[in-house]
C-alpha cells in the first residue's frame, strides 16, 4: 500500500496530467472552430458545381463522358480501385483513426486489386507495419488542409484514371455528423452515376429551366467542372476529417479530464484516511504515554 508521501506525489502527477489534457481540449476546440468555419465557407461553392453537373445531364441528352457511368445505366468496369485514405498525424483522438483504418480494410478485403493513396502519418505507419503496399504517400501534414493539397491529390488520381490504370476511385474519411458524432465513410468519386453522388449539403435543389450554352463544347465544360468538383470534394473531405479529428480529441481529452478528477478524488480520500490514521495513532500514543506517566507517578507516591 502506498504511504502518504507517495499518494501526495501521485496526486500532483495526475493534476499535472490534467492540466495538459485540459490544454489539449482547448486547443482542439479552437482548431475545430476555425476548420469548420473554413468548411462552411467553401462547401456551398462545390455543392453548386455538383448541382450544375447534374443539371447538364438533365438538360442535354446522350452525353458520353469517361467520368460518368454509361448512358445506358450499366455498371462501370470493375477493375483496379484507387483508395484515398485520410488519417491523422497524431494519436490521442480516441477511436478516430481505427474507424477509418477499419473501413479502408473492409474495402481492400472486398476488392484486393486496390492501390492505396494515404494522407496522414498514422495511416502511413499502420499500412507500412501491416505490409500493405502504398501507391502514393502524401507527406505533407494532415493538420493544415488546403486547396493546393487537394488539387495535387485530385490531379494524381485523375491522371491515373485517365490512363485507365484506375477503374474506380474511392475516398475513406471521417464525416462530422454533429459536434459530438463522427462516422468513417467511404465514397466513390469516379465514376459516378449521372444523377450524381449526394452532395455535402442536403438542401432541396431549385428547379432551373434556363438553357445551357457550352463553349467550346459540352465535353470540355463537363471535364473542367468535374476536375474542379473533385478537387473541392477532396478538400472538403480533408477539412471534414480534420474537424472530426479535433472533435474526437476533444471527446478523448474530456474523458481524460473526468478520469483524472475521479483518480484525484480517490487518492485524496486515501490520503485523508492515512492522515486520520496517523493522527489517531499519534493521539493514542500520547494518551497511552500520559496514562503510563500517571500510573508511574501514582506508584511513586504510594511507595513514598
Amino acid at each position: 500500500m502506498l504511504n502518504a508521501k507517495e499518494i501526495k506525489d501521485r496526486i500532483k502527477g495526475v493534476e499535472n496530467t490534467r492540466k495538459i489534457t485540459n490544454a489539449m481540449y482547448m486547443i482542439a476546440s479552437s482548431k475545430m472552430k476555425k476548420a469548420k468555419n473554413d468548411l462552411d465557407r467553401t462547401r456551398p461553392y462545390f455543392d453548386a458545381l455538383h448541382r450544375e453537373v447534374k443539371r447538364v445531364f438533365r438538360t442535354v441528352e446522350g452525353i458520353e463522358n469517361r467520368y460518368f457511368y454509361p448512358a445506358d445505366g450499366s455498371e462501370a468496369p470493375d477493375g483496379t480501385y484507387g483508395l484515398l485514405v485520410i488519417t491523422t498525424d497524431k494519436g490521442l483522438a480516441g477511436a478516430y483513426n481505427k474507424s477509418v483504418i477499419k473501413e479502408a480494410q473492409r474495402l481492400i478485403n472486398e476488392h484486393p486489386d486496390t492501390r492505396l493513396f494515404v494522407v496522414g502519418e498514422y495511416g502511413r505507419r499502420f499500412f507500412t507495419k501491416h505490409r500493405y503496399p502504398i501507391e502514393k504517400n502524401f507527406f505533407y501534414t494532415a493538420q493544415n488542409p488546403t486547396m493546393d493539397k487537394a488539387r495535387e491529390i485530385s490531379s494524381i488520381l485523375l491522371d491515373l484514371f485517365d490512363k485507365k490504370e484506375l477503374d474506380k476511385v474511392f475516398v475513406v474519411y471521417s464525416d462530422l455528423k454533429s459536434s459530438l458524432t463522427t462516422k468513417a465513410v467511404s465514397t466513390r468519386l469516379l465514376p459516378f452515376h449521372r444523377s450524381g453522388s449526394v452532395p455535402h449539403s442536403h438542401k432541396e435543389e431549385p428547379e432551373i429551366s434556363a438553357p445551357f450554352e457550352f463553349t467550346p463544347s459540352v465535353e470540355a465544360v463537363v471535364n473542367n467542372v468535374v476536375r474542379i468538383w473533385l478537387s473541392g470534394f477532396i478538400y472538403s473531405a480533408l477539412v471534414d476529417s480534420f474537424c472530426c479529428e479535433q472533435s474526437a480529441r476533444m471527446t478523448a481529452m474530456s474523458m481524460a479530464n473526468k478520469n483524472a478528477e475521479k483518480i484525484i478524488e480517490y487518492l485524496t480520500l486515501q490520503y485523508n484516511l492515512l492522515r486520520q490514521e496517523a493522527i489517531t495513532e499519534e493521539i493514542t500514543e500520547i494518551i497511552a504515554g500520559a496514562k503510563a506517566q500517571k500510573r508511574k507517578h501514582r506508584k511513586e507516591m504510594l511507595q513514598s
